[in-house]
Parts: C-alpha cells; sequence; structure tokens
C-alpha cells in the first residue's frame, strides 16, 4: 500500500496530530517499556510511524492493539509526549464492531441494555447481594450487617464488578469488611451497578459516556456523597 499524502488530512480516519510526526523521533523508548513490544511484528514505536505514514487500515486491521494492555507505559516513558493511549482507543474505535475481538463488544451491547456486562436481571442480582451478606454476617458473626441497597444519603456510593456477582462472590467480602470496621455508612445500587465501563476498551466514546452518566444519575438519585470503585 502506497503511504498516504499527509496533506490529505480530512480523509484520514485516525486524525493524527500533524505535529507527531515530528514529535516521534523513533527512540524507542516507548516500545522497551511494553509488555507486549515484539507480539505479531509491532510495538508502540512501528504503531505510530505506521499512522504517521498513512498506513492505517493495516493498523486498524492488525490485532496488535487488541493485545495492548492499555496500560500507558508507553506513554509515560515517552520524552516527547506523544498520547500512545489515545491513538490506540482511536484505532479501536475503527474497527468494525463486528470484528472487536472476544466478548468486549458483546459486554458492552449487554452493559447498554441491561446495566450490567453480563445482563444479570435486577431481581437476580438483588438476590445474590441479599444472599452473599447474609453468608458474610454469618461467617463474621456480625448480626447487625445487612446490604445497604439503594441507601439513601450515603457517605459511599459502591460499583460492582460484574464478575462478583455473576461467580466471584466472595471477593466482595473484604471491602465489606472494611466498611463495618471503620464504621462506614455506604451503598450500592440495585440498577446499573456495573464498575467496569469495557467500552473504555473497545474506543466505544458513546457507550462510555453512557455508562458513566448512569453512574451519575445514581450518585444523584441516591444522594450519595462520594464515589467508589472497589475493583
Amino acid at each position: 500500500m502506497e503511504p498516504l499524502d499527509l496533506t490529505k488530512r480530512a480523509e484520514r480516519k485516525l486524525a493524527m496530530k500533524p505535529e507527531w510526526a515530528n514529535m516521534c523521533f523513533t527512540c524507542g523508548t516507548c516500545a522497551s517499556g511494553c509488555p507486549v513490544s515484539g507480539v505479531d511484528g509491532w510495538d508502540p514505536r512501528k504503531l505510530v510511524r505506521a499512522v504517521v505514514l498513512g498506513l492505517e487500515q493495516e493498523v486498524i486491521d492488525a490485532r496488535w492493539p487488541w493485545i495492548c494492555t492499555m496500560c500507558g507505559r508507553c506513554q509515560y516513558a515517552c520524552p516527547q509526549g506523544v498520547e500512545l493511549v489515545s491513538l490506540i482507543r482511536n484505532v479501536r474505535y475503527h474497527r468494525d464492531r463486528d470484528k472487536v475481538p472476544g466478548t468486549l463488544h458483546k459486554g458492552v451491547m449487554a452493559a447498554l441494555k441491561t446495566g450490567n456486562n453480563f445482563s444479570i436481571p435486577k431481581d437476580d442480582f438483588i438476590f445474590v447481594m441479599e444472599d452473599v451478606a447474609e453468608e458474610f454476617a454469618e461467617e463474621e458473626g456480625l448480626s447487625d450487617f445487612k446490604m445497604p441497597l439503594d441507601k439513601k444519603g450515603a457517605n459511599i456510593l459502591c460499583t460492582v464488578h460484574g464478575k462478583l456477582p455473576y461467580g466471584q462472590t466472595d471477593d466482595m467480602k473484604f471491602w465489606w469488611k472494611i466498611f463495618y470496621a471503620a464504621g462506614e455508612d455506604w451503598t450500592i445500587p440495585s440498577e446499573n451497578w456495573e464498575g467496569v465501563n469495557w467500552a473504555l476498551y473497545t474506543g466505544d466514546d458513546e457507550a462510555m459516556k453512557t455508562m458513566v452518566g448512569r453512574i451519575v444519575e445514581n450518585m444523584e438519585k441516591l444522594e450519595a456523597k462520594n464515589l467508589l470503585f472497589p475493583e
């Protein structure tokens, strides 16, 4: 494929900042710190150069941008301040949704429809949370411990990682124990409680905004003072 004429920026999908061509001097600092550098022959430096040279579709079709963990080490290490994480998200945004690897896009669609990545119905979520709370109270000898679902005016509103009520319920007990010992006033919403925004990782900005907006709505509806993502 012939490199794209850099003067035709309006036609480009990835909208690379024009100064990046000069900012990135291919020092390789990003590549040396990347945990997936070299996989499939790609690394952060090669990604930037490919985009600068107009090889956009090759980048969008590549597997490597989805192997990237978006840990940000490349961007942190870059002496020139190239915004590599933003670039990765932009690459992912332009992938056809039906070609997004794994279950990420399915999780986003499930979250938009049901309020969580695993499509757990509200009644099932309430049952699981109350059941695990009873189990926790018995294990710890805490006869006064109750699951504070939808409590208004709490100091802390907690989101929940979908995998916890789905199959890793014991992991929630650790932060419940801390809250109880600290005498904290907290709550969990019974709707739109998902705390992991998979749209962030797929580059789906509109879905990401929707998910964040729902958390804000829960904060306002329940009049909570602070927000906590226990994960």
